[in-house]
């Protein structure tokens, strides 16, 4: 079976973001350091997420600590997440436990011309979510 999950590279703060997301979304997190890793080449922080994978809750992602020199914040619109609750109920709880822990809300959540109801929030790590209730 194809699938396919999205892989953030995260700048150093990777297990942050994503026991928080296990926080908001649920599901089971598999994460893996560099600790006992064969020698990759480089010297990784103490504690770096070589890879993990978010599952089983109301999304799956994967993603990593990014150990590049031109590591910088999450920001933009060149990526965004989007999630698709159940109920307009659902989404708005979502946004609002987003935005309560440091995110800001990029487009209120409200019925587009589409016929969905449909808002953006930027969480407090940079990553844009697009919530969508399709025909609410």
């Amino acid at each position: 079976m194809f699938s396919s999950t999205p892989y953030i590279a995260f700048p150093g703060n990777a297990r942050d973001v994503l026991e928080y997301y296990r926080e908001v979304f649920g599901g089971t997190l598999d994460l893996m350091t560099y600790e006992g890793m064969p020698d990759m080449g480089f010297t990784p922080p103490p504690g770096a997420v070589a890879h993990a994978q978010l599952h089983g809750g109301l999304v799956t992602l994967a993603g990593g600590d990014d150990l590049g020199e031109d590591s910088r914040p999450l920001s933009g619109s060149a990526y965004s997440l989007l999630v698709m609750p159940g109920t307009v109920e659902e989404a708005k709880a979502l946004i609002e436990r987003l935005t309560t822990d440091g995110g800001t809300l990029g487009m209120p959540f409200e019925q587009a011309p589409w016929g969905d109801h449909y808002g953006q929030v930027t969480d407090r790590f940079g990553v844009l979510w697009q919530v969508n209730v399709s025909g609410a």
